[in-house]
């Protein structure tokens, strides 16, 4: 039923912090860490992908562009995504692309095989990330807790690409 008086408000469901909310942040971080670690992570893999699977000069510079084109890409897409069909689901989906993605990676006998992954990982990372700060700012109250929350998860993220050289090499 509408209300039509001019006192009447609307306001916004607010989160109630809960035992939840921390883990729910650590998800979040999470999900950024890795979808921002594989940006740098092939970057020190790269001379020793030119030898085993044979790429060429085009063939390295396409693994690292496969992911960012395909996460940049798609990006928006994913968020619309989540909209639609929520954020935790397109959260587990985008995980679960991307853990795939990457397996398939690693396993990656072929050059083809190899951009195909990496592609692919960015699909998932472009769903993934969007999903990453829409659940954290859902499950943390405005005020200084969602402040910390914001501030944790853009520090983890930045961790992500500085570990990347580290992890990759």
């Amino acid at each position: 039923m509408l209300r039509t008086s001019s006192n009447a408000r609307t306001t916004p469901r607010r989160p109630v912090p809960t035992t939840r909310t921390w883990p729910v942040v650590l998800a979040a971080c999470a999900g950024q860490f890795l979808v921002v670690l594989d940006v740098s992570v092939v970057n020190v893999a790269l001379p020793s992908m030119r030898t085993s699977l044979g790429l060429s000069a085009p063939g390295l510079q396409w693994v690292v562009n496969a992911y960012a084109i395909a996460f940049a890409g798609f990006m928006l897409l994913g968020g619309r995504a989540g909209d639609l069909f929520g954020r935790k689901r397109m959260f587990l989906v985008g995980l679960g692309l991307f853990t795939l993605a990457s397996l398939a990676g690693g396993l990656a006998q072929q050059e083809w095989q190899l951009l195909l992954a990496r592609a692919v990982q960015g699909l998932g990372a472009a769903v993934l990330a969007p999903s990453t700060l829409t659940i954290l700012t859902s499950a943390v109250p405005e005020g200084a807790a969602r402040a910390r929350a914001i501030a944790t998860w853009t520090a983890v993220g930045a961790g992500g690409g500085a570990a990347g050289g580290l992890v990759g090499g």
